[in-house]
């Protein structure tokens, strides 16, 4: 079981490549270019490492709070 850590570039079968958000011996988060976030169980997933770029995304739009009477 390899731990990656946060920032790494991975691939994943199913979901293709992303960044590693959170890992430890439980959860390991990835944020994937094209499926946004997933969580896997660390001892169950399979990874290689990527070595692609992670893609520029735009920022989000903000939430405007709505205005109080």
């Amino acid at each position: 079981m390899a731990l990656y850590s946060t920032g790494d570039r991975v691939s994943q079968a199913q979901y293709g490549d992303g960044t590693v958000t959170t890992a430890n011996e439980y959860h390991t988060v990835i944020d994937f270019d094209a499926h946004g976030p997933r969580t896997f169980a660390t001892r169950l997933v399979h990874l290689e490492r990527s070595s692609t770029s992670a893609p520029v995304k735009a920022p989000r739009p903000r939430r405007r709070s709505p205005k109080g009477n």
